[in-house]
């Protein structure tokens, strides 16, 4: 029988797809209620914890509650069973629903809230709008014997190692000769104690990103047939794979504003919107932020943006967007709902396992209502 799947395998799926190293220092992500050892049957994804989606959660017999938005935002003072928040953890504690957050680090991760956007959008050539973060690389070279070369480099491919652009199995090897001498005490793959022994061996040499060194030199290690395995690391000055908050893009074709904000209402599923801008104009360059995104009206239009998409935008910051000749549609905040299915889809696929649920909340938890 295979081991109880628990919430920090979970934790752990959710951190490959999105680090918490890149969250902003402000957001509190990770697990906000639970423990990181319960084990898992139900999962529950949605983009707020309300009041309703706990009860959700308590009448699906939910173990786990994946969210976008943290319910622990800012720190708790008393724990009042009285107010809303105090009743919702007392809820969750009391059935033993875990509740985690996976907030700006989703944001900015590829694949995240902002690629799914504008993959609804069909926005192409996307870059991150506010770079965050640039990932250090490394050069991994190890000494394998010429026998399992193949294993080791499919290995550390397999982790990620050799990756460039649409490439895979990325390696520069050197053949030559290596010497030791097994000790006593040890369990040589070659050669007998005491006695120096020379192998044919292969240096192979390739590069790995910081977000995948460990899991690599891992599979590399276990695939290495040696008992001690010989490797180096170089930290490297190459830039690596960048990263922010929010994207910036082309329309497969450039279309009036008009229309994209009829495309927006359907592919975000609002039944209205507010804009900002010249209804006729045609427009090519977007950018999205999720969430809300008017703090960088400024940085949408330094980068050539002829529309931001964002929500949340205020009266004096709509003013200034249209004097500087930027458009704006602000479908409003809710839309990151769209992370609710591609993290299930997610989990889905990593795990694998039919033993464990995932579970998309059919809660709205969205507070406007249209009239």
């Amino acid at each position: 029988m295979s081991r109880k799947r628990t919430t920090l395998d979970i934790f752990t799926l959710m951190e490959q797809w999105a680090p918490k190293f890149l969250a902003y220092d402000w957001d509190p992500v990770g697990l906000q209620v639970g423990s990181y050892h319960k084990t898992v049957d139900n999962v529950l994804v949605t983009l707020d914890v309300t009041e309703e989606v706990v009860d959700e959660a308590v009448s699906k017999d939910v173990d786990l509650i994946i969210a976008h938005h943290p319910l622990l935002f800012n720190p708790i003072k008393q724990l009042n069973f009285d107010d809303p928040q105090g009743r919702m953890i007392k809820k969750l504690i009391k059935h033993e629903i875990a509740v985690y957050a996976s907030h700006t680090n989703l944001d900015i991760a590829q694949g995240g809230v902002n690629d799914l956007l504008c993959d609804a959008l069909k926005i192409k050539n996307r870059t991150p709008l506010i770079q965050t973060y640039e990932e250090s690389l490394y050069k991994v070279a190890v000494f394998v014997p010429k026998t399992h070369v193949q294993a080791v480099m499919d290995a550390l491919s397999l982790k990620g190692a050799g990756h460039i652009g649409n490439y895979s199995h990325c390696t520069f090897q050197t053949p030559g000769q290596g010497t030791f001498k097994p000790l006593e005490g040890s369990n040589p793959f070659i050669g007998q104690a005491n006695n120096l022994t020379t192998v044919d061996e292969v240096k192979i040499e390739t590069i790995v990103e910081q977000s995948k060194y460990e899991q690599a030199i891992e599979a590399m290690i276990h695939a290495h047939p040696y008992e001690e395995v010989a490797y180096d690391v170089y930290p490297l000055k190459n830039k690596g794979k960048s990263l922010g908050l929010g994207r910036i893009g082309q329309l497969e074709q450039p279309i009036s504003l008009e229309l994209l904000c009829q495309h927006a209402k359907k592919a975000f599923d609002v039944p209205a919107l507010r804009v900002v801008g010249n209804l006729i104009s045609d427009v090519s360059k977007v950018a999205i932020v999720g969430g809300s995104g008017e703090k960088y009206i400024v940085q949408a239009f330094e980068a050539g943006a002829d529309v931001l998409v964002t929500g949340d935008i205020t009266f004096h910051a709509a003013q200034m967007a249209q004097e500087m000749g930027l458009a704006i549609i602000d479908p409003g905040h809710h839309i990151e709902k769209i992370m609710i299915e591609a993290t299930k889809a997610y989990l889905e696929s990593a795990l694998n396992d039919e033993a464990i649920e995932v579970i998309a909340s059919q809660v709205n938890t969205e507070p406007f209502q249209f009239i």
